[in-house]
């Protein structure tokens, strides 16, 4: 007797087990898709949220301290431990404060020179928030013109990469977060995803992903101040992208 007691302890343990291992395999940071091509070059580019303090004198590729510690380090560490025989070549080269025409002044060494297969891009928050503390004199129409400009010539330079825009975004609720940003920010992100529709791009809905996620715990959980993603609301970002990545393949 007791021993099928403990017999039936430990199975029902396992079970236990297997059906919470489940839905944290589901939840968790995925990159299922098999055919994607061995050697290719991917290249983050963005402004804080990307370079998220990466180590600037480690610029070669795969580099752990050069990709920062946000959603880059963690969506190239799943790329990598996935296809380990795959001779990928991972590169951030995010900068922070920067807003597109800033991208702009440093595309060549940072971007084109890379000859990259796989271009991300996320930017947009710095192009309104320096806006609204006088920093910056842009406008949502420059932001799009400028955005354009970029990728036309990025498409002109390395014929056939392939790109994914990141949707610009706000946690509400975050202490740098005005009411302001409820009324002219959605424009920013309206033009992103625009662009992403003109130029074929997969795109990444980081917006609905943080909606989603205030659902369950507040902004400080997620992004404290609202822009700068917490470890947390950096997995989120990194699960999103890989999904992204994974429809281009």
């Amino acid at each position: 007797m007791q021993k099928n007691r403990r017999t039936f302890i430990k199975n029902g343990a396992l079970a236990s087990l297997a059906m919470t291992a489940a839905p944290a395999a589901a939840n968790g940071l995925s990159i299922s898709n098999l055919s994607i091509p061995d050697g290719l070059t991917i290249l983050f580019q963005g402004d804080s949220i990307t370079d998220a303090g990466r180590a600037r004198d480690q610029y070669y590729a795969n580099s752990t301290r050069g990709l920062g510690i946000g959603y880059t380090y963690l969506a190239t560490s799943q790329l990598l431990a996935n296809n380990p025989n795959g001779d990928f070549s991972i590169y951030n080269r995010g900068v922070s404060g920067n807003k597109v025409y800033q991208l702009a002044n440093r595309w060549k060494d940072d971007t084109l020179n890379l000859r990259p297969d796989v271009l991300s891009i996320l930017i947009g928050v710095n192009d309104f928030w320096h806006m609204v503390n006088g920093r910056y004199d842009g406008t949502v129409e420059r932001y799009e013109s400028d955005y354009r400009d970029l990728l036309n010539r990025t498409i002109k330079e390395v014929p056939g990469v392939k790109l994914i825009i990141c949707e610009p975004f706000v946690v509400w609720g975050g202490s740098a977060i005005t009411e302001r940003w409820k009324a002219e920010f959605p424009a920013y992100q309206k033009s992103a995803a625009k662009i992403a529709e003109a130029f074929k791009a997969a795109f990444v809905p980081f917006q609905k992903v943080f909606d989603e996620a205030l659902k369950k715990a507040p902004a400080k959980v997620w992004c404290p101040d609202g822009v700068h993603p917490s470890p947390a609301g950096a997995h989120l970002m990194a699960k999103a992208w890989l999904e992204a990545f994974n429809k281009l393949y």
